[in-house]
């Protein structure tokens, strides 16, 4: 087992996955080997998170007149890329895949859950109205458990999982991302995504 450390399955939802409203080119690859490191018992938290989006939210590109999916907008002063309409509370492609073992999980954290603020990150939201990021109280909670070391897989590989890294870093985590248990939306990102990753001391493993 590996000591004080957490195990964190970024967004494993049914919208990320092929056939879903915002799909990972190959998400579906990762699915059953993440369900085999959570059910290795090597990991003594758990952590799975969920996008949770309400309806309308101002990350989709249907909220904004004439604009399409993957546009870029400023939002709050920051860059915002639109996104079809996924994750939406209570809908089947908010669903994390049901090959996610539920019962090894020491919690889910839902995130994106304000209508004005878009949420990539597993710890703090993005920028909000008054350019501020709000935690999402991750880090506190894996702080209380004594949680000093914390694992990423999941989707998607230049988005989630690469602000979740970089979050954790300036949290105080040691971080480490395995890079085959996640895919990203864009495949010409994975270049900068090491040069981050490694600018940053985050283990790629």
């Amino acid at each position: 087992m590996i000591g004080r450390s957490a195990l964190i399955v970024v967004d494993l939802q049914i919208d990320f996955l092929p056939g879903g409203a915002l799909a990972v080119p190959d998400g579906d690859v990762v699915v059953e080997p993440i369900r085999d490191v959570v059910e290795s018992g090597k990991f003594p938290v758990v952590v799975a998170t969920q996008d949770w989006h309400p309806a309308g939210h101002i990350s989709f590109a249907s909220s904004h007149p004439g604009r399409e999916p993957f546009d870029e907008i400023t939002l709050h002063e920051r860059p915002q890329v639109l996104w079809p309409d996924h994750c939406v509370q209570g809908s089947a492609g908010a669903d994390m895949h049901r090959r996610l073992p539920r019962n090894p999980l020491t919690a889910i954290v839902r995130k994106g859950t304000d209508p004005d603020v878009d949420s990539y990150s597993t710890f703090r939201h993005n920028w909000n109205a008054d350019g501020q990021r709000p935690p999402t109280g991750l880090a506190g909670f894996l702080r209380e458990l004594g949680v000093d070391a914390v694992w990423l897989a999941g989707l998607a590989r230049d988005y989630c999982v690469r602000w979740s890294a970089e979050d954790a870093v300036d949290a105080g985590f040691e971080v480490h991302v395995l890079w085959d248990l996640t895919r990203p939306v864009d495949p010409s990102s994975d270049a900068v995504t090491r040069t981050i990753f490694a600018g940053r001391g985050i283990i790629i493993d």
